[in-house]
C-alpha cells in the first residue's frame, strides 16, 4: 500500500477510514463525462471535505477587484458552480443515521476501476447502539449517455430483521468553506442558485435553477427503482432548493433493501425552464429504459474500445503502471464528452483555478487525446472556434489584429486579473494554434480545417503580426509579453513564445494555400501572407554566445541569481512568500519555459544546444508548477539523463497520489496526469510531430524493462514496444505507414512487426537542481513490496 491506496494496475483501492483524508480522496475518486462532474463525497453526504457536483461551462459571474483600475483590465471573473447535488443517499437504521463519524467502521473499502468505469464501496458499520448493516455502492456517470449518471445502493442487515430508513435528495446551494488567499483555490459563491420551478411524482423529481448573475439556467432531475422485500412506504417532499424521496421497509435477515437512482442534469443560457425540464425528464426516461445493467455494460465498452486505442504498459514500476492508467483515465473523464466546451485545468474534479481553463489543455491534455481519442480534441478545438468572437473583442481592446485567447477562463472571456501573468502571456494563442496544427496533421481532418481550423490560424497569425514589429536589425520582435515561466514576466523576445509565433505563423500562410476560398472569405490577401512569412523567417531567436545558451528571454542571463541557498523549504511555492517584483529580476523558473520550447520546437535547437540548455536550467528551475516535471523529463531523456527524466516522470505521474503540491483537495492536476503520458510517449519513447510524419527515438531508464503504448495516426492505429536493448512498431488497423526510429524510416504494413537496436550512447552526468528541490529519487514500486 501506497499513500493510502492499494498498488493494483486497474483500480485505484482505499481500503483506510481517514476522515482527514476525505478532501483528497473526494478529487481522486471524482466521476466525470466532460459534461457531468462528480467528486467522490460518500453517499450520505456528512462527512466531506469539499461536496462538488459541475456541469462543464455552468458559471456565475463576480467582480474582479482592483485596488486600481487600469485601460484593458478585465472587469468580471467567473467561478465555476456547485450544482443540485443528486449524490446524496442518506441510510437510518433502525432510526439512527449511517454516519461514519460515529458508530465503527468494521470494514470498508472503495475501489475507482479505470475499466468499468464506476466507483464502488463496500463498508460493514455498526452502529452506536451495536447494529451491524452491510452498504455496498457503485455509481457511474455515463459516457454513453451524456446527461445522465446513476448509484447502485444496497443495504443488507447483518443482526436480523431491522427497519431501514433511505432518503434520496437533490440538494442546491451546498454550503462550501474556502478561507485560503492561494489564488490556486477557487472562489467561494454564496447561494448562487435562485430556484424558478419545481416538480414531481411518486419516485420522481425535477428541480430548475438559475445563477444569480450569469443567468444560466440549470435543471437536475432524478428517478428511482426499488428492490426489496413486501411493505415499502415512500413519500417525495419538494422544496426551492430540495427534493427529497423518503422510503421506508422492514428488512428480515438474509433480505436487501437496493435503490437505482438515475440522475440527469442540463443547462442552457437561452433553453426556458419547460425546455429543459423536457430535456432532463428524457434523459431519464432514457437512462431507466437502459437500466442499471445496461448503463453498465455500455460504460465498459466504451472503456474497452479507449484502452485498446490508449493503454500505456510499464513493467519495472507497478505503482507508476497504476498512475499512468489513473492520469489517462482521468483525462478521458475530463474530455470525453466535454462537446464543444473546455477542458477545465481541474477536469470537473474540484473548483481549483475556479474552474478555468488555460494554455494546459492545448499543450498537455490534447496531444494525449489527438493520438487516442481524436473526436475529443477536435471537440475541445470547436471551444475555441467558438471563442473565437470574444478573442477577437480582446485582441480589438488592446489595440491589435486578430484573436488573442484568454489567459483564463470558462465562456472564452478574459478572468485574469493578474495583468503579467494574465493577458501578457499572449503565448496562450501560438499555443492554441499549435494545438490545432497537430490535430490536423495527425487526422487530415478536412471538414475541420474548412470549417474551424483556418479561421483560427488566420486570426492568431494577425495577432503576432500586430504585436511584433520588425526592428532596425532585420528582426521580427515580440516584445512586452510573458511566456510559460511566471516568474519573469514582461519580457522582450521569450523564446517560447517567439518560436510558437513562428510556427503559427507558418501554418497560417500553409493553410491559406490549402483553403483559399476560405482564406478569401476572410479577407486573407497574398500580401498578408507574404507578411506573415517574412516575420516567420526574421523572427528574433535571442542567444547568448559567451555562455552557450539560449536566454528565455533577451538579457536573461545577465539577471543576478536567486539566492537558492538560503531559501528555507517552506518559503516554497515563492509566489505564497515573495514579491512578484523580487522573482521578476531574478534568475529563478517557476516552470519549463526555454525548456518547454526545446520540447514543442525541437526542430530549432541542435543537439549540442539542447545538451547545454538542459544543463543551464536545471539548477534554475524550481517547479512551483506541476506542469514543469513532465517537460524537465522529456527533456532529460532526449538529452541522455534518463534516470532523471525517471524520478521527474513519477514526480508527474504521482503528483495527485501523493498530493505532492498540497491542494490536490480543489481538484486534479489534469495537465500533470497527461504530463506522464508525455513522458512515456514522448521521453521514453523519443516522438516527436515536428515534421509530416512521426519520428521515435526511444531509450529506457535503468529501472524499467519494457514500455508499450498505442497511437492513432492518420487513420491508423499501431503498436510501440520498447525494451532495453531494441523497439518494435506493429501497425494494428489502417493503411500502410512510415515512421522514422533514430532517424531511420520504418515502413509499417498490418500483421508484421518491425524490430530495431536502440543505439547506444556515452552516460553523462546529469545536471543539479536547486537546493532542496531535487526530485525525489525513485526507488520501482512492485506488487508485493511493504512499501
Amino acid at each position: 500500500m501506497t499513500h493510502g491506496f492499494q498498488t493494483s494496475p486497474w483500480a485505484l483501492r482505499w481500503d483506510t477510514l481517514d476522515l482527514s483524508a476525505l478532501d483528497r480522496t473526494e478529487s481522486i475518486f471524482a466521476l466525470s463525462n466532460g459534461h457531468i462532474g462528480m467528486r467522490g463525497t460518500l453517499e450520505e453526504g456528512e462527512p466531506r471535505g469539499v461536496p462538488g457536483t459541475y456541469l462543464n461551462g455552468l458559471y456565475e459571474r463576480h467582480p474582479l477587484p482592483y485596488a486600481e483600475a487600469g485601460y484593458g483590465y478585465p472587469e468580471d471573473g467567473q467561478t465555476v458552480v456547485n450544482v443540485t447535488d443528486g449524490k446524496i443517499i442518506r441510510l437510518l437504521v433502525q432510526d439512527e443515521p449511517l454516519d461514519m463519524r460515529y458508530g465503527r467502521a468494521v470494514e470498508h473499502h472503495r475501489v475507482l476501476d479505470f475499466r468499468s468505469g464506476t466507483l464502488r464501496r463496500d463498508t460493514v458499520w455498526e452502529s452506536p447502539t451495536g447494529r451491524r448493516v452491510r452498504v455496498r455502492t457503485e455509481r457511474l456517470v455515463s459516457f454513453t449517455q451524456r446527461a445522465v449518471a446513476a448509484i447502485r445502493y444496497e443495504v443488507e442487515p447483518l443482526d436480523g430483521d431491522i427497519q431501514l430508513v433511505v432518503q434520496s435528495d437533490l440538494l442546491a446551494n451546498e454550503p462550501i468553506d474556502s478561507a485560503s488567499k492561494d489564488p490556486r483555490v477557487g472562489a467561494a459563491l454564496e447561494a448562487p442558485l435562485v430556484s424558478e420551478d419545481v416538480s414531481a411524482g411518486d419516485l420522481y423529481a425535477v428541480l430548475i435553477h438559475q445563477t444569480r448573475r450569469s443567468k444560466l439556467r440549470v435543471a437536475a432531475a432524478m428517478n428511482h427503482e426499488i428492490e426489496t422485500v413486501d411493505g415499502l412506504q415512500c413519500e417525495m417532499h419538494v422544496e426551492d432548493d430540495l427534493a427529497r424521496l423518503t422510503a421506508a421497509v422492514d428488512v428480515p435477515s438474509g433480505a436487501r433493501l437496493v435503490l437505482t437512482k438515475y440522475i440527469g442534469y442540463g443547462w442552457s443560457s437561452r433553453r426556458s425552464a419547460p425546455a429543459l425540464r423536457s430535456q432532463v425528464s428524457a434523459a431519464m426516461a432514457g437512462a431507466k429504459q437502459t437500466g442499471w445493467h445496461g448503463l453498465l455494460a455500455e460504460q465498459r465498452a466504451y472503456l474497452d474500445d479507449f484502452w485498446a486505442t490508449a493503454d500505456v504498459e510499464i513493467e519495472g514500476d507497478d505503482e507508476l503502471q497504476q498512475a499512468v492508467r489513473f492520469g489517462l483515465f482521468h483525462i478521458l473523464q475530463a474530455g470525453a464528452r466535454g462537446e464543444s466546451r473546455a477542458i477545465p485545468a481541474k477536469g470537473l474534479t474540484g473548483p481549483g483555478y475556479d474552474g478555468h481553463s488555460f494554455w494546459d489543455s492545448e499543450t498537455f491534455v490534447l496531444p494525449v487525446l489527438t493520438y487516442t481519442v481524436p473526436e475529443a480534441a477536435r471537440d475541445a478545438l470547436r471551444w475555441r472556434h467558438a471563442s473565437l468572437p470574444k478573442a477577437r473583442e480582446r485582441a480589438e481592446a488592446l489595440g491589435l489584429r486578430g484573436a488573442a485567447f484568454p489567459w483564463r477562463s470558462i465562456d472564452g472571456a478574459e478572468c485574469s486579473a493578474y495583468w503579467p501573468a494574465g493577458t501578457g502571456a499572449f503565448h496562450v494563442s501560438a499555443d492554441v494554434s499549435d494545438a490545432v496544427a497537430r490535430y490536423l496533421d495527425a487526422t487530415g481532418d478536412e471538414d475541420f480545417e474548412r470549417d474551424h481550423a483556418t479561421e483560427i490560424l488566420v486570426e492568431t497569425a494577425r495577432l503576432w503580426r500586430s504585436l511584433g514589429h520588425h526592428d532596425v536589425h532585420g528582426g521580427f520582435r515580440i516584445d512586452g509579453v510573458t511566456g510559460p515561466d511566471e516568474y519573469t514576466a514582461v519580457v522582450d523576445n521569450n523564446v517560447y513564445t517567439n518560436l510558437m509565433a513562428q510556427r503559427n505563423l507558418r501554418e497560417a500562410a500553409a493553410v491559406c494555400s490549402r483553403q483559399p476560398d476560405v482564406a478569401f472569405a476572410l479577407g486573407v490577401t497574398d500580401e498578408e501572407i507574404a507578411a506573415w512569412q517574412e516575420a516567420a523567417a526574421k523572427m528574433v531567436v535571442p542567444y547568448d554566445e559567451m555562455l552557450g545558451v539560449h536566454p528565455q528571454s533577451e538579457r536573461f542571463t545577465q539577471h543576478a541569481p536567486w539566492d537558492f541557498e538560503n531559501t528555507p523549504q517552506e518559503d516554497y511555492p515563492l509566489l505564497l512568500h515573495y514579491p512578484y517584483f523580487d522573482l521578476y529580476r531574478k534568475q529563478v523558473v517557476k516552470q519549463a519555459d526555454l525548456v518547454m520550447a526545446m520540447y514543442l520546437r525541437g526542430d530549432a535547437f541542435t543537439p549540442e544546444q539542447k545538451v547545454r540548455n538542459v544543463d543551464y536550467y536545471e539548477p534554475l528551475t524550481v517547479r512551483d508548477s506541476s506542469l514543469s516535471a513532465c517537460v524537465q523529463a522529456v527533456m532529460a531523456a532526449e538529452v541522455g539523463y534518463l534516470d532523471l527524466a525517471y524520478d521527474y516522470f513519477a514526480e508527474a505521474a504521482l503528483t495527485d497520489l501523493h498530493d505532492l503540491h498540497a491542494n490536490v483537495r480543489n481538484g486534479l492536476h489534469i495537465a500533470s496526469l497527461a504530463g506522464a503520458w508525455m513522458v512515456a510517449v514522448a521521453g521514453f519513447g523519443g516522438m516527436r510531430d515536428h515534421s509530416d510524419s512521426l519520428t521515435f527515438a526511444p531509450r529506457l531508464p535503468s529501472a524499467l524493462t519494457r514500455i508499450a503504448f498505442r497511437l492513432t495516426y492518420r487513420e491508423s492505429r499501431f503498436a510501440v514496444e520498447i525494451d532495453q536493448s531494441s523497439a518494435s512498431y506493429t501497425l494494428l488497423d489502417g493503411p500502410s505507414l512510415t515512421v522514422q526510429h533514430h532517424g531511420a524510416p520504418v515502413e509499417l504494413t498490418k500483421g508484421t512487426t518491425e524490430r530495431r537496436p536502440i543505439p547506444t550512447i556515452e552516460p553523462r552526468e546529469a545536471p543539479s537542481q536547486p537546493k532542496g528541490r531535487e526530485p525525489r529519487r525513485r526507488t520501482p514500486k512492485i506488487i508485493g513490496d511493504p512499501g
